[in-house]
């Protein structure tokens, strides 16, 4: 009978136990794996999921410095392009706002003007007729000043060459005495905001003689009126 070996076949002494629990009954930490653990069969070092696989490279990782150079030098061309893009629409964009304000502000003002002239026509007839006195005289110059203030501007004195974008012409007649179609005389002055024409200017026009129509010089029609003039001024029957 053959003696049976009294210890095991790893050797003799006590039984060793290992314990590969990767929680710390303890603590509750996770557990660090053994440096000497060697990868699971079937994967290559190096691979994602294996002891001491590294992350995935990034893409710029696997070009050289010039083409990641590129990369980046075109990223930045088109943020600076989509930067100025932005700023060019913001700044169309203010300037739109800022003339449409302007745009509204000034017929606003137009209009509460437009609203005054019949009184400033009563404050300069008043002037003429030397009746502009005392507090009625104040409250009047103060109103002329508030309406120059806001951009109002008076315009039409006998001389100014006739223009009809500007003037009206009530009256027409030739005369020896102008070199051209001439104001002579002025029945209302006109006014203008800006370069907005709130009223033109109304007036009495004279051409020179030499334009006077053929028709006219062989009938003989005096030189200051026409057969226009004299019909308008001809009593209604």
């Amino acid at each position: 009978m053959t003696d049976r070996p009294t210890g095991s076949e790893f050797g003799d002494g006590d039984p060793v136990v290992r314990d590969k629990r990767r929680i710390d009954p303890d603590t509750g930490e996770l557990r660090e794996p053994p440096m000497s653990e060697a990868p699971a069969a079937g994967a290559a070092p190096g691979m994602p999921g294996t002891p001491g696989a590294q992350p995935p490279k990034d893409p710029s990782d696997l070009i050289g410095p010039s083409a990641q150079e590129a990369l980046l030098t075109e990223a930045l061309a088109e943020r600076t392009a989509d930067l100025q893009r932005l700023q060019a629409e913001y700044v169309n964009y203010k300037r739109r706002v800022d003339r449409d304000r302007e745009s509204s502000r000034e017929l606003v003002i137009g209009s509460v003007l437009t609203e005054l002239l019949g009184i400033l026509d009563d404050i300069g007839r008043a002037r003429e007729a030397g009746e502009l006195e005392g507090a009625f005289k104040a409250v009047a110059e103060s109103l002329e000043r508030v309406t120059e203030k806001l951009g109002l501007v008076k315009y039409g004195e006998q001389g100014d060459p006739f223009d009809p974008r500007i003037h009206e012409a009530l009256l027409h007649n030739y005369s020896d005495e102008v070199d051209g179609p001439t104001a002579t005389m002025v029945m209302q002055p006109g006014y203008r905001l800006g370069e907005r024409v709130l009223r033109p200017a109304r007036v009495a026009v004279s051409e020179p003689t030499e334009q006077l129509p053929a028709e006219a010089v062989e009938a003989d029609v005096p030189v200051e009126s026409t057969d226009e003039d004299q019909a308008a001024d001809k009593p209604a029957e």
